[in-house]
């Protein structure tokens, strides 16, 4: 009996210890990404984020081709 209680005692410090270990090597939570202000095409209306359009003349476009259209008498 004395042997059953002893690996019992035995086998919940091996369980914490075990956890404990288990809890030190997670990684660190990573940052969030950079966020970014969302844009609207003057030519198209689509949203797009503010680092991947183009902006000319106070107008904000998502593309270079939607700036270059909607320039008068670029058609």
């Amino acid at each position: 009996m004395k042997y059953l209680l002893l690996f019992a005692v035995l086998a919940v410090v091996w369980w914490v210890w075990k956890k404990r270990q288990r809890q030190s090597e997670r990684p660190a939570p990573r940052p969030d990404p950079k966020v970014e202000n969302m844009l609207v095409c003057a030519h198209c209306g689509v949203h797009f984020p503010e680092g991947d359009g183009v902006r000319d003349e106070g107008e904000d476009y998502c593309c270079a081709a939607h700036r270059s259209a909607a320039r008068p008498g670029s058609r």
